[in-house]
């Protein structure tokens, strides 16, 4: 249950950057799910293609600076403008493999967009998902923000526990054993890639 709920809750979060309204939202992301999910189906799609579609889908749709950023800290202050922007690069394609990753475990689990609702004060979506599989249902809440005509999930939230908030303790875990050298960080974080590549493509 719990890499089922992984793979569906890590994959919708990089398709919602162009919806208006509540409606719209749940049609665009069933489109989009669908067609990604039915790639994954595909036996004869290389791994090497499906995990090109979910690169390229974060890099066009997800607010991977703004969140990059916030998981880096402290770090990120001393970094230098460089630094900063291979971090975010590296960022994007570490969680575009841990998405590729969790992929290769999909087996057709099923999920449904439920409610949606506007938090005026924060100027911020709000979206409910259930997700379905044969132990059970868990819901999940996206937070869902404009950005120059575009929309953008900031942070989604499971079990009340958030996802970004996770991800920012999983990397000053990292930080942490590199004195918050953000350069530094990169380094590990090419390593770590190539190798989850390597894994993925084989």
């Amino acid at each position: 249950m719990k890499k089922i709920i992984s793979i569906l809750i890590f994959f919708n979060l990089f398709f919602f950057p162009k919806f208006v309204s509540g409606m719209d939202a749940n049609q665009w992301l069933n489109k989009e799910i669908n067609k990604i999910l039915f790639a994954y189906q595909n036996p004869d799609l290389p791994s090497e293609n499906k995990f090109l579609m979910i690169e390229q889908t974060i890099n066009n749709n997800f607010a991977g600076a703004g969140i990059a950023k916030f998981v880096a800290g402290k770090s990120w202050k001393n970094a230098s403008s460089e630094t900063k922007k291979e971090y975010i690069k590296l960022f994007k394609r570490h969680l575009a493999l841990n998405i590729a990753s969790l992929m290769q475990g999909y087996s057709n689990q099923e999920y449904k967009l439920t409610n949606s609702k506007y938090d005026e004060k924060n100027k911020v979506s709000l979206i409910d998902m259930e997700i379905y599989s044969g132990t059970g249902t868990l819901n999940v809440t996206w937070r869902v923000k404009k950005s120059k005509d575009r929309h953008f999930v900031i942070d989604l939230l499971v079990a009340d526990i958030s996802l970004v908030v996770t991800k920012r303790s999983e990397f000053n875990s990292m930080l942490k054993n590199v004195n918050y050298s953000l350069n530094e960080l990169n380094k590990k974080l090419i390593e770590q890639n190539d190798i989850s590549y390597n894994k993925i493509i084989k």
